[in-house]
């Protein structure tokens, strides 16, 4: 068992490398196996076809980014470091992880399926109700006033989301964005965090 997922494990870690190099939709399962140097019965052992192997690849991302998350949750600090340290490790996935964005762009991408686009949703409320856990905990302890958290989870990361997402507007979408530019966004996520909270105080 332990052998199978060694296995499944490279193989997700395999496709991440060409995904992040060549994007999604230009990548074939031929080319993982290649990579890999695997044969392809073995490849659709592990995973049936592409749109299979897209949601291991996904699943593996959200669980390193929540197992990071949710460690960094039991350490003593302030709502705003809490915050802000949340904010540089998704920074940090966004720029590791950009290249699956643009993988998203036609109509029959493996991006867009509804049994995709539902297992995203289902890592956004994830997400919403853990931050809404980190907003409740504050206003216990008296950091910030009492209010409805999961409310104020889901504004708050939409308001960061749409900071994102007027970078990639702006940005031109066939070139990773630059350094400048992604310094920018960061920055300005962490100011929209801070102005944030200092309105719940």
């Amino acid at each position: 068992m332990v052998e199978i997922d060694k296995k499944r494990d490279a193989i997700i870690e395999g496709a991440i490398k060409r995904f992040i190099h060549y994007g999604i939709n230009k990548t074939t399962m031929n080319e993982i196996a290649e990579d890999l140097s695997v044969s392809k019965p073995s490849l659709y052992y592990y995973f049936p076809d592409k749109n299979s192997l897209v949601f291991g690849v996904i699943d593996k991302i959200f669980s390193d980014y929540f197992e990071i998350i949710e460690k960094d949750k039991s350490t003593e600090m302030s709502i705003e470091e809490r915050l802000t340290g949340f904010i540089e490790v998704k920074h940090r996935f966004f720029q590791k992880y950009y290249m699956l964005h643009l993988s998203g762009g036609s109509p029959d991408s493996s991006l867009n399926s509804d049994e995709l686009r539902e297992h995203f949703m289902k890592m956004k409320l994830k997400n919403e109700h853990f931050h809404a856990d980190i907003f409740r905990a504050a206003m216990d302890r008296g950091e910030l006033a009492k209010d409805d958290a999961d409310k104020i989870a889901e504004l708050y990361l939409e308001s960061l989301a749409g900071i994102t997402s007027l970078c990639i507007l702006h940005g031109n979408k066939e070139l990773f964005p630059s350094k400048k530019e992604m310094k920018a966004m960061l920055e300005k996520q962490i100011n929209l965090s801070n102005i944030f909270l200092k309105g719940l105080k």
